[in-house]
């Protein structure tokens, strides 16, 4: 594909590590995203503390609650690149 860059990695970011400032840079307290996304105050600090897998239904909820691309969550860290039209 001309003109296609493949994306690289930017910064080693953990997804964990993701939803955790994405939720401070929201202003959300872990205990205001469970009562926006009925998702257990619990069940995010062990997402936020890597002991949970975010899984692709949570990742979904988590990113219209938060406002940011299910992207943005999942693959932290990640530069797209430029992609023109052939």
């Amino acid at each position: 594909m001309k003109g296609f860059r493949r994306a690289r990695k930017m910064l080693n970011v953990s997804v964990a590590e993701s939803v955790r400032i994405v939720r401070e840079l929201q202003g959300y307290s872990e205990n205001e995203l469970a009562r926006r996304t009925r998702i257990p105050q619990a069940t995010l600090s062990a997402i936020e503390n890597n002991r949970v897998r975010l899984g692709v239904d949570r990742a979904k909820i988590l990113a219209g609650a938060l406002r940011c691309h299910t992207a943005v969550l999942v693959f932290p860290g990640w530069e797209i690149g430029k992609i023109s039209a052939a």
